[in-house]
């Protein structure tokens, strides 16, 4: 009798089918990727927007979690570099950051800020040996993986033991009025802005579609839980500006 390979545990995708903008599950990473790939020069509007506060707040927030002079880090979905700049600038000439993105067009708007090494991959398979990294980041790009749960089990996979992960990603305040008031902003409000700021209607896609994978996440709770399932000690979210973005974190154990 032939052995029957294990059964493998259902995906976990980040939110459900969005069918404003593709008709079935499995064309969302077409559907992703080709809207990053058209709007990858425009990427940055919002931060400057912003006064590029986020930028500063990225690099502060590695910081306080551990990130250290001489580490080896991972920026996943390095976009537009934000996070890795900002990592480059903390781990300083002993350490180095490698970026890794799905995107060729992000890759490039990478390239123009950012002279570490980057790799052309997905979160879900990741292109590293294991044991790897001092710190795996992600910045706002947790909702366009295809499946939470492999997501988590690479990242624990290239972390060293003791090392850490760090995610930034969005946040949708829970009580009503807070809900309303973010809907306004991330809806109404930066949509507009980004179209008047860059005049592009695939811009302003980008950041509606933002909105709704945001609005339409699977709860918190049920990210942490992915996380722990992953082998993570001390699996945690911690919301740092409520009604825009939340933080979560993890540690993988150390060698017994």
């Amino acid at each position: 009798m032939t052995e029957q390979p294990p059964e493998q545990p259902p995906a976990l995708p980040p939110h459900q089918t969005l069918t404003t903008y593709y008709d079935s599950d499995p064309e969302r990473s077409a559907y992703v990727h080709a809207l990053f790939k058209r709007t990858a020069h425009h990427y940055d509007t919002i931060e400057k927007i912003f006064g590029n506060g986020g930028l500063l707040y990225r690099r502060y927030s590695l910081r306080m979690n551990g990130l250290r002079p001489g580490m080896k880090v991972l920026d996943v979905a390095i976009g537009t570099a934000a996070v890795a700049c900002g990592a480059a600038k903390e781990v300083g000439p002993t350490g180095q950051v490698f970026g890794v993105d799905p995107n060729e067009g992000m890759l490039g708007e990478a390239r123009k800020k950012f002279d570490g090494p980057l790799t052309r991959g997905v979160a879900q398979q990741l292109p590293f040996k294991s044991d790897t990294f001092d710190f795996v980041t992600m910045g706002i790009a947790l909702r366009h993986v295809s499946d939470l749960k492999a997501t988590f089990c690479e990242y624990h996979r290239v972390l060293k033991p003791g090392g850490r992960l760090w995610i930034l990603e969005g946040h949708v305040a829970k009580s009503r009025i807070g809900h309303a008031l973010t809907r306004f902003v991330w809806a109404k409000a930066i949509p507009g802005l980004t179209l008047a700021f860059t005049g592009s209607r695939d811009a302003k896609l980008l950041m509606d579609y933002y909105w709704d994978t945001v609005e339409q996440c699977v709860p918190e709770e049920q990210i942490v839980a992915a996380i722990a399932s992953a082998g993570f000690e001390d699996p945690r979210v911690r919301v740092t500006m409520p009604g825009a973005f939340c933080e979560y974190k993890g540690r993988k154990a150390l060698a017994s």
